[in-house]
């Protein structure tokens, strides 16, 4: 397989994936944040009723300036914070975020497994998505074996990451789906869909971003490898 081939099949293909996803994601949350939620609550409001039903009422909600799509849960503050368009917003993709949002907190609470193995491995992870670069490419211009297969190890921590976050992912938002059911706050089938579309669309660009990494460390390990023989 030529170089060219490679580059096409490990990148190219893989980057053009993430985007159409991205946009799929995009046009999804933009459609169902058109669609007014029945219950007529906020996505704070939604959080902070899903919180306070699991025994989560320590849990704080609180608006995050990030900017859009800045929704996360710090299992280091034990804290919700969403952007101030699920934080603020009444629709259904409001609604579907928060709730996605809240499922991280009862797995943490929970200490559901892949959670407590991705807090684990997030140091690593973080130090080995910062430097594995600069390593490689050290070792490559030097011609030292050891630096460039230090640098893949050290970034396999980086896709080991994204690889746990799926199952984290998807439970959320299994949780959210089951949440939303069971408190009523999604009221018929119409909603029902709509936050299964939000929340589709959302995990999809978790899987794009894992596809992305590791065809990314199979390129270079494939070069190694060549350059070795």
């Amino acid at each position: 397989m030529s170089s060219i081939t490679l580059y096409l099949f490990f990148f190219i293909i893989p980057m053009i994936i993430g985007f159409v996803i991205q946009g799929w994601l995009r046009k999804t949350f933009a459609v169902n944040d058109q669609k007014p939620i029945a219950s007529g609550k906020s996505g704070a409001e939604v959080a902070r009723e899903i919180l306070d039903g699991n025994g989560l009422g320590n849990v704080p909600v609180q608006p995050s300036k990030a900017g859009p799509l800045s929704d996360h849960y710090d299992p280091r503050k034990r804290a919700l914070f969403l952007s101030e368009q699920v934080y603020a917003g009444r629709s259904v993709a409001a609604t579907a975020v928060a709730a996605h949002e809240v499922g991280h907190a009862i797995q943490h609470a929970s200490a559901y497994a892949p959670m407590t193995i991705r807090a684990a491995i997030f140091p690593l992870a973080a130090f080995g998505s910062r430097s594995w670069f600069i390593l490689l490419i050290a070792g490559f211009f030097l011609q030292i074996t050891g630096l460039i297969f230090a640098a893949l190890v050290i970034f396999s921590f980086a896709v080991l990451f994204q690889l746990v976050t799926l199952p984290v992912e998807f439970n959320a938002s299994r949780r959210a789906a089951e949440q939303l059911q069971v408190l009523g706050l999604v009221a018929n089938e119409g909603e029902v869909a709509g936050v299964r579309q939000t929340l589709t669309a959302a995990a999809m660009t978790y899987v794009a971003g894992a596809l992305a990494s590791v065809a990314q460390l199979m390129y270079f390990v494939m070069i190694f490898m060549g350059n070795r023989d």
